[in-house]
């Protein structure tokens, strides 16, 4: 072999790799290019989902102020049922503290009089009352809570 032909050989050779390495950087580019529009693709997906994320956080956001809200009137209702309990146990108390001081005063009478027949009217009707209280007390015990009461 002579000079020439090792030259060209050698000249072949580093052409091959010069093509060799400018086919690695051309597909490197365009492995890049494919790279960089396959993540504008996903920004753009993620985008329209962040969107749609930030509807849902605020519908959940809406129902939780709204639950807050109905939390709260419950509460307020609550409060104004337990007043009006507690007033009523306090007139049912002082109901009940009047009724003994108006009977103690009929007896007070009846010990007084002494053509009183009254007593025994009086003690009668007093037992057909309670009877009539005990019922009613006892038929609401039996009748099941459905939550509203009745006036009475």
């Amino acid at each position: 072999m002579d000079t020439s032909s090792i030259v060209w050989i050698v000249v072949a050779a580093v052409a091959a790799l010069l093509l060799v390495a400018l086919l690695v950087v051309l597909s490197q580019r365009k492995l890049k290019e494919h790279h960089r529009e396959e993540a504008t693709t996903i920004r753009d997906h993620a985008a329209e989902q962040a969107h749609e994320v930030g509807q849902r956080e605020a519908r959940a956001d809406e129902a939780a102020a709204n639950a807050r809200v109905a939390q709260a009137q419950a509460e307020a209702k609550a409060a104004v049922a337990a007043r009006l309990q507690h007033s009523a146990a306090t007139r049912r108390t002082e109901a009940v503290s009047a009724r003994a001081e108006v009977n103690k005063e009929f007896e007070r009478a009846d010990k007084i009089d002494p053509d009183s027949q009254a007593r025994q009217t009086r003690d009668n009707s007093r037992t057909d009352s309670q009877v009539r209280e005990n019922t009613r007390k006892d038929s609401q015990a039996d009748e099941p809570d459905s939550g509203i009461r009745k006036a009475g």
